[in-house]
């Protein structure tokens, strides 16, 4: 049975990033918003590990952390806080909560899978693991989703988890056009609405940082239809 992990956070995006870096690697993950829905879960659920967002104007976090340290039935569950930029100064309120690990984001996702797996005494992947994963290649274009990088001429591109997810699906069948809806459906949550004018958006944003590292990656837009990502020429 894969590891279960209960991701705590109000950031639909970071939780969809974080579930298919967790997902990868061999884990299961499940969303909480709050406080209430975070110890309801861990009451309902036998989740392995915890892992918390801390944005820079919630105390959430260590107040899910206090909670579930204080109960007996929860108090060694391993867990992690990933601290965003500018709210440092919780660390001490963590501590204090009896946190087991912090990171300040971003972190590397194989930081972060490295101390799970050794927390949780999980044996490390092999070479189909993040550090060693296959690149899906297109023209020069590179992507290992596994480590959630991406690089055009060997330069990295750095990417938010919604582009990434978008360009990964077009990556995956160059030449294919694929629609609006479909790409929502391959980028979003499924309990997210989202209208056809984000994605547009989105594809700009990955259009622009295309076209800098790879200028001879295109994404094509073909009226009324979709997104395609053009094939090299042979």
């Amino acid at each position: 049975m894969k590891p279960l992990v209960l991701i705590c956070s109000q950031d639909a995006e970071f939780y969809l990033f974080l579930s298919h870096i967790l997902g990868v690697d061999g884990f299961t993950s499940e969303p909480a918003g709050d406080v209430k829905e975070a110890l309801a879960l861990t009451d309902e659920r036998e989740f392995q590990a915890v892992v918390l967002d801390c944005g820079p104007a919630s105390a959430t976090g260590s107040i899910i952390c206090g909670r579930l340290k204080g109960e007996p039935r929860t108090a060694g569950l391993p867990v992690i806080a990933l601290i965003a930029p500018g709210a440092e100064n919780q660390h001490l309120d963590l501590l204090k909560a009896g946190i087991d690990e912090s990171f300040v984001r971003p972190v590397a996702p194989a930081k972060l899978l490295d101390f799970l797996r050794a927390k949780l005494a999980l044996p490390k992947r092999d070479s189909n693991g993040v550090e060693n994963g296959s690149w899906l290649c297109c023209g020069s274009l590179e992507m290992k989703f596994d480590a959630h990088r991406v690089r055009g001429n060997g330069h990295d591109i750095h990417l938010g988890p919604i582009e990434f997810n978008l360009l990964r699906h077009l990556l995956e069948a160059p030449g294919k056009v694929f629609t609006r809806d479909e790409l929502i459906g391959a980028a979003w949550p499924d309990n997210i609405h989202i209208g056809a004018r984000t994605v547009d958006v989105h594809i700009s944003r990955i259009r622009k940082a295309l076209k800098t590292a790879s200028p001879g990656s295109v994404i094509r837009t073909v009226r009324s239809a979709g997104y395609s990502l053009e094939k090299p020429d042979d």
